[in-house]
C-alpha cells in the first residue's frame, strides 16, 4: 500500500497536472492496468522535441555512503512541490514485511530504484519523462537522450504519433525475444508486458522473434569488421540487411548510429560517394533522435560536405563499398 506521504503527494501532484493541451504535446492520464501515462494532446511528427527536463537530482554510479541515506539528504534538499512530485512516482519491490509510512527512507530508495536513468556519469531522476510507459521493439514511439552541455534530457518521437496516442518508451534491449523482455521486465519493473509487439497471437510473435535475433546476429557480424574479419563490401552488406530487418519489424531505434557506423567504414575504405550518403542518412535520423541541433548531426552533415574529413578516411584500403540506396 501506499504510504501518507505518498497519499499526500499524490493529490498534491494530481492538482497541478490538469494538462495544457495548447502548449504541451502530451497530458498525464490515468490508463487501465498501467497506472499513469502520457497521451499525445495532438499528432505528432517524427522528431518532434516533446519534452527537456532538468533532473530532480542525480546520484553517482559509485557511492560509498549508504543510498537511502544520500537519496533522502538530496530530497531534503527540494522544495515541496518537488518532493511531492518525488513522491508521487510509482515503484516496485518494496519489502512485504515493511510499513511504508514507517520507512519513508525505504520508499524514497524504492522510487528511485524504479525511475532513475542515466544521466551522464550519474543516474538522475526525471518525473515527466518517468510518466512515459514502455513498448517493446515496433512499439515504442519516443526515445530519451542526456545532454551533458545543457544537463538536461531530451525526449523526442522516433515515429508520427497521432493525437490520444500513448508515448512508449523502451526499458530493455528491445531485441530480445518476447520471453526474455518479459522476464526482464517482471524482475526490475515488476509488470508483464502486454505492448502492441508482446501481445500478437503466437505465430506472429516466433516471427516477430525471428526477425529480432537476426537483426541481433547481424548486428555481431557487422561489427567483426573492426576486427577485420570481413571486407568494408560485406560490413555494409550487413547494416543494408538490418535496416530491411528492421522496416519489416518496425524497429527504427538507433538508426542514427547505425548509419554513422556505416559512413565510418565507407571513410575508412575511402568510398567517397558512400561516405555522403550514410551520412546524409545519420543526419536524418539523428534528427529524429537527438534532435536537428544536436552534436551528431553537425558532426554528420560536416561529412556529408567533405567526406574526406571523416576521421576514418583512407585507413583502409580503398574499395567502393556502396551506400542504403541498394537495398
Amino acid at each position: 500500500d501506499d504510504s501518507t506521504v505518498q497519499k499526500s503527494a499524490r493529490k498534491a501532484e494530481e492538482a497541478r497536472l490538469t494538462p495544457d493541451t495548447h502548449t504541451s504535446p502530451f497530458f498525464v492520464a490515468d490508463l487501465p492496468g498501467k497506472g499513469k501515462g502520457l497521451l499525445a494532446s495532438r499528432d505528432i511528427k517524427q522528431g518532434e522535441l516533446l519534452l527537456r527536463e532538468k533532473p530532480l537530482f542525480v546520484v553517482p554510479r559509485q557511492i560509498s555512503s549508504s543510498p537511502t541515506a544520500l537519496i533522502a539528504g538530496l530530497l531534503a534538499q527540494l522544495g515541496q512541490d518537488e518532493q511531492d512530485t518525488f513522491y508521487n512516482l510509482s515503484y516496485v519491490h518494496f519489502p512485504k514485511h515493511l510499513d511504508p509510512d514507517m520507512h519513508q527512507d525505504q520508499v524514497a530508495l524504492a522510487i528511485f530504484q524504479t525511475n532513475a536513468v542515466a544521466a551522464g556519469d550519474g543516474v538522475g531522476i526525471f518525473p515527466k519523462m518517468a510518466r512515459i510507459n514502455h513498448g517493446c521493439s515496433s512499439a515504442f514511439n519516443v526515445v530519451y537522450t542526456w545532454r551533458e552541455k545543457e544537463e538536461a534530457l531530451f525526449v523526442h518521437a522516433l515515429k508520427s504519433i497521432r493525437q490520444g496516442e500513448e508515448l512508449l518508451t523502451s526499458y530493455t534491449n528491445s531485441k530480445r525475444s518476447r520471453d526474455h523482455r518479459r522476464a526482464f521486465l517482471v524482475e526490475h519493473y515488476g509488470f508483464e508486458c502486454q505492448c502492441s509487439v508482446c501481445s500478437l497471437p503466437e505465430a506472429e510473435s516466433q516471427a516477430s522473434d525471428r526477425r529480432l535475433e537476426a537483426i541481433s546476429e547481424e548486428y555481431e557480424r557487422f561489427a567483426s569488421w573492426g576486427q577485420g574479419r570481413i571486407s568494408g563490401t560485406d560490413a555494409i552488406a550487413h547494416v543494408r540487411k538490418i535496416w530491411q530487418l528492421e522496416d519489416e519489424e518496425g524497429y527504427w531505434s538507433e538508426r542514427g548510429r547505425l548509419a554513422a557506423d556505416a559512413a565510418w567504414v565507407a571513410a575508412a575504405h575511402s568510398d567517397s560517394a558512400a561516405t555522403r550518403e550514410w551520412a546524409q542518412v545519420a543526419a536524418e535520423w539523428y534528427t529524429y533522435e537527438v534532435g536537428g541541433d544536436s552534436e551528431q548531426v553537425a558532426e554528420m552533415e560536416s561529412v556529408a560536405l567533405r567526406p574526406e574529413s571523416h576521421a576514418a578516411w583512407g585507413t583502409h584500403r580503398q574499395l567502393n563499398v556502396g551506400g542504403l540506396s541498394l537495398v
